[in-house]
């Protein structure tokens, strides 16, 4: 098959949507441009369809382009056959195609080559062939004797060498042997000191390779790198050597049991060592594959949780001999005033701090605080839930997941934004700012520091930025920028804007005052009209007197949108009511443009400005702390969803620790994975199922109890 018949067949799309995002990604098109403003050429596919497409057709590409390598390296050894032509040919991964070069790929020097230096290459043709009525082996081998090779049993050890290496690179054992890995092979763990750790759980521990689940094959592995467990593939030995010998031995002479001899060293010495690393490989790229997936869908929610907006926040760094942290900021994140103050020391400095924080909320009229979730949290939240209760509504708090916060404050970025305060105050802000607008706070930090994956600092660099990476600039233009007051590192995340050129963005509008139309973005030095095109449908101009600079419609369509109010005959924010009652395929035909391009312009001018944020359910803010100590079997809460990971879900629950809810006790219903049910931020009601206060551990179940 071709590429473009193979991610048809993959995808299950159409040719021509395969063609046209091809032709559309390698004319420089970003994935947000093509799945927003592209919607005709590809059957209206999202932006993370387009994402996964754009990948595998990466892979494809790659995998073409070392078929080629590799049939020229071989043509050029004069060794390219029609049958080595046709299996290249029929190669669907890299390992198979790397299986078929594996006897022509340029060796170092091994036993086999050693052998063949000093002339067994024939001797091991001739016994490899086990024609019938063939001399023995030691018969063949006397013929071979010199002052390299001095006796018949340096010659048979010669010539088993060259025949084990043979069939350690055959092609068919090793896609063989590897799916009978697949199908009856196990992971194998065992103690590696003795010592009790966190993987006491695999220091006996052995599971179909099939069926074991990504996560434990993450924890094996960690387990592996910190020296706590010997790992191995076990596969039965018996199964394995007749799997090399059904290739290999062609008779019952006394050549092919020499043959049989030299398949089982090639089996132990050589192939299984080989088969084993990538089994551990594949199950650990599989793994990886799954928690950066995992990983991905749970950032993609986090950076989603919609703002609070329109009001001032307090933002708390807890902290003990160093104190609580303090920054108020205004609506827009501005920092209004910073102070340190002491909760868990002397009732007098505690009195101090409560006197502080109160006369911080009448001056500048504070209505929401946000404590950060690390050391001395818990303290720090019984004293905001006091606050709380003494100056009463609006007031309320939430605890924020401050993962990342001490990244972003010790960072070049916010030393630059923040010069004046020190590392510990720079983190009490981004706290504030985590509560007031999640994206465009957490967007400053490594998607990797966030925290709501699992292992996600085993996984492979690249791998793991690609795909957050992603994620980031989904939701970042999924959710628009106001390009008046975007920070550069929200600005670089839009649709054709890099770091460099969100910079001059933010330079220019320093220098030159606010940006008065999205045309204006022109005169910004080094955004030409490819980068126009890719960012200006997702940045918002509220303050321009063109109304379509502030909606999600894209320049080259605002003639559409024109004509649409003028054959509606109605006002911009009327075009949806008024719409629903026209032929909108008919419509689309007479305005010269597709229907889902016309349904987003009619959608856009009904909320010029609109956040789709807004539209959730609001965050849950509390009033009141629990602790542990209050929790008891059978206790109705709510909670919010803080992590998703392959065998449940941690609750924030009002405690100093997080439930956790096993995938089992999700729902009635058999689910595969947590992310179906849940997502990162959802609230959801929960029954304590058991408290172990040693451990700090809390079980909760969602199906309720009785």
């Amino acid at each position: 098959m071709t590429i473009v018949q193979q991610l048809c067949t993959e995808f299950g799309l159409q040719v021509w949507q395969v063609e046209n995002v091809i032709a559309l990604i390698d004319e420089g098109n970003t994935i947000p441009f093509i799945a927003r403003y592209r919607k005709e050429q590809h059957g209206t596919l999202d932006d993370q369809v387009l994402r996964d497409l754009d990948e595998r057709l990466g892979y494809l590409r790659n995998l073409q382009k070392r078929r080629e390598e590799v049939r020229a390296s071989i043509e050029a050894q004069e060794k390219l056959t029609p049958e080595i032509e046709a299996a290249l040919e029929k190669a669907v991964t890299l390992a198979e195609i790397e299986d078929i070069y594996r006897p022509f790929k340029p060796k170092r020097r091994t036993r086999a080559s050693i052998a063949k230096d000093k002339g067994l290459e024939p001797l091991a043709l001739a016994i490899f062939a086990q024609e019938r009525g063939s001399a023995a082996p030691e018969t063949l081998a006397a013929e071979y004797i010199t002052d390299e090779v001095p006796s018949i049993d340096d010659a048979l050890q010669g010539a088993s060498d060259i025949i084990a290496e043979m069939i350690s690179d055959d092609a068919n054992i090793r896609r063989r042997l590897r799916n009978l890995c697949n199908t009856v092979g196990e992971l194998q763990a065992k103690a590696a000191k003795e010592e009790d750790s966190v993987y006491a759980d695999y220091y006996d521990f052995s599971e179909s390779i099939k069926k074991i689940a990504d996560h434990r094959v993450l924890a094996i592995n960690r387990g592996e790198r910190e020296e706590f467990l010997r790992v191995s593939v076990v596969l039965e030995q018996a199964k394995g050597y007749f799997v090399v010998a059904s290739e290999s031995v062609r008779g019952d002479d006394s050549c092919s049991e020499f043959v049989r001899a030299a398949g089982i060293d090639a089996y132990d010495r050589l192939i299984f060592p080989s088969i084993e690393r990538e089994m551990r490989g594949i199950l650990t790229e599989k793994a990886n594959a799954a928690a950066i997936r995992n990983f991905a869908v749970n950032l993609r929610e986090l950076l989603l949780q919609p703002p609070v907006k329109g009001k001032v926040a307090l933002g708390l760094d807890p902290g003990y001999r160093t104190g609580c942290k303090v920054a108020v900021v205004d609506a827009t994140g501005r920092v209004l005033d910073t102070n340190v103050i002491y909760v868990t020391q002397s009732k007098g400095q505690y009195e101090s701090a409560k006197a502080l924080i109160l006369s911080m909320i009448r001056k500048h009229g504070i209505e929401i605080i946000a404590i950060g979730n690390g050391t001395a949290s818990r303290e720090t939240e019984a004293f905001a839930a006091e606050i709380v209760r003494e100056v009463g509504e609006p007031l309320a708090y939430m605890i924020v997941n401050e993962a990342g916060a001490s990244v972003y404050s010790a960072s070049k970025l916010a030393a630059e934004e923040f010069p004046q305060f020190d590392v510990s105050i720079r983190s009490a802000v981004s706290i504030a700012r985590r509560l007031q607008d999640p994206l465009a706070e957490l967007v400053k930090i490594e998607p990797k520091a966030i925290g709501v994956g699992q292992y996600q600092h085993d996984m492979p660099k690249k791998e793991l930025e690609t795909a957050l990476g992603g994620v980031v600039e989904d939701c970042v233009n999924a959710v628009g920028a106001d390009v008046n007051t975007a920070s550069a590192p929200l600005l670089s995340h839009i649709a054709g804007v890099n770091a460099g050129l969100a910079k001059s963005i933010v330079n220019y509008r320093e220098e030159n005052g606010a940006f008065i139309s999205r045309a204006a973005l022109k005169k910004v030095p080094k955004l030409g009209a490819k980068a126009f095109e890719q960012c200006a449908g997702f940045l918002r101009v509220p303050e321009s007197k063109n109304a379509f600079d502030n909606t999600g419609v894209h320049p080259e369509s605002y003639a559409i949108a024109k004509a649409l109010l003028a054959a509606l005959d109605c006002k911009a924010t009327e075009a949806a009511e008024i719409s629903q009652s026209v032929d909108i395929a008919h419509l689309a035909e007479k305005l010269g443009c597709g229907v889902p391009t016309l349904q987003d312009i009619i959608k856009e001018l009904a909320k010029p400005g609109r956040d789709p944020r807004d539209e959730l359910p609001p965050p849950m803010l509390r009033t009141d702390v629990l602790k542990m100590e209050d929790l008891a079997p059978g206790m109705e809460l709510l909670g919010t969803v803080r992590n998703v990971i392959d065998f449940g879900a941690f609750i924030d629950i009002g405690v100093h620790q997080d439930g956790l809810v096993h995938v089992s006790r999700i729902t009635n219903r058999f689910i595969k994975h947590p992310s179906e049910v849940l997502k990162v931020g959802q609230v959801v009601t929960v029954w304590v199922m058991s408290i172990d206060l040693q451990k700090q551990r809390i079980a909760l179940t969602m199906r309720k109890p009785g």
